[in-house]
């Protein structure tokens, strides 16, 4: 991704391995602060994950893939430490697919994560060109959560089609959610599109509805932690609210995410699990009390989009309906692993 920091443009990826350690982007500390950090064992990569400096199912995924290849580097025993790195967060698939994918490949962990992290990269690129297609000039774009080069590794799924948008000559508008309780949208999205260029104003979550009745939202296009075998799909808490709003108010609401985020072993959203985080994130915003402290909290961090609200899915391979997705499954080879390989 395209990063300015005190006037140098530099690109930079959200995480990558020089072994043995596992360098990211802090994302806890944006937009204030740039920083990189060090990951040095699979106690500091689980911790990682869990507390959100690495986020978003495909950068998650390349973390877990280079946290296999870290401790073979180390003398660990692998299959343990991907057993480890697993447990951190259960939603995102891309985690579980990525351990499996280099654990399949563990006598060359480095030279296989290596392979599935560039592959997630030129994936979000791809998506980013399929997606284009779909937006056209001067186009006011919803987003929720951060699904950009922070949360992908490079690129971004739903940012990744905005961005080629803007390459292509084209003038996106984009709408971002701030996404509460974490402000993803409001910290991360908006920084990005800030590196980027393009323009863009942060809007309340309840504002969407309004937006969008007063027909100031052309399309919504949102990232996916996980989507199951007949299109239903979760992604950060609040989807699914602007989901149904998109429907009421005929806007287009396309998901983009690549292969890695599938799971076809599920045959709909009931199947998926939903990880609720600390009742803190929603009582605090950095460290900030904002409710009184004898109150209760609950916090799911996501939520489920039922397929039938979903105009497309924009994918490495092309954008399907939900009734498509099994040709989706069985694209190219048998193995969904082989694919990766032959990327």
């Amino acid at each position: 991704m395209k990063i300015n920091i005190n006037g140098k443009i530099s690109n930079v990826k959200a995480v990558w391995y020089e072994e043995p350690v596992i360098k990211m982007i802090d994302q806890k500390i944006l937009p204030e602060t740039f920083k990189i950090v060090d990951i040095n064992d699979t106690k500091e990569l689980f911790d990682a994950i869990r507390n959100m400096t690495v986020r978003g199912a495909p950068s998650i995924g390349a973390a877990a893939a280079f946290g296999v290849a870290q401790a073979a580097a180390l003398g660990a025993d692998i299959e343990e430490a991907g057993k480890f790195i697993k447990s951190a967060r259960p939603t995102a698939n891309d985690l579980f697919f990525a351990v499996d994918f280099v654990l399949q490949h563990k006598g060359d962990a480095k030279k296989y994560a290596a392979m599935y992290v560039d592959s997630i990269v030129e994936r979000s690129r791809l998506i980013g060109l399929n997606g284009n297609e779909l937006i056209g000039n001067n186009k006011k774009i919803l987003t929720h959560c951060n699904a950009g080069a922070l949360a992908s590794v490079d690129y971004g799924t739903a940012l990744s089609p905005i961005r080629m948008a803007k390459e292509s000559g084209k003038k996106p508008f984009v709408w971002v959610d701030e996404t509460r309780p974490r402000l993803q949208g409001a910290r991360l999205t908006a920084w990005e599109l800030v590196q980027e260029g393009i323009e863009h104003k942060v809007i309340a979550d309840n504002a969407a509805g309004f937006l969008m009745e007063r027909q100031q939202v052309d399309l919504a296009i949102v990232g996916a932690d996980r989507i199951t075998k007949n299109g239903d799909f979760a992604n950060k808490i609040g989807t699914y609210e602007k989901a149904v709003l998109a429907k009421e108010n005929a806007v287009n609401f396309y998901v983009a995410a690549p292969l890695s985020t599938f799971d076809f072993t599920i045959e709909n959203g009931r199947g998926i699990p939903i990880e609720i985080r600390s009742e803190e994130e929603v009582k605090e915003v950095k460290g900030v009390a904002i409710s009184p402290k004898e109150s209760m909290a609950y916090n799911p961090a996501f939520d489920v989009t039922p397929n039938r609200f979903v105009t497309g899915y924009i994918t490495e391979y092309g954008v399907f309906k939900s009734s498509e997705l099994h040709t989706l499954k069985d694209k190219g080879k048998e193995s969904i692993i082989e694919q990766i390989e032959d990327m």
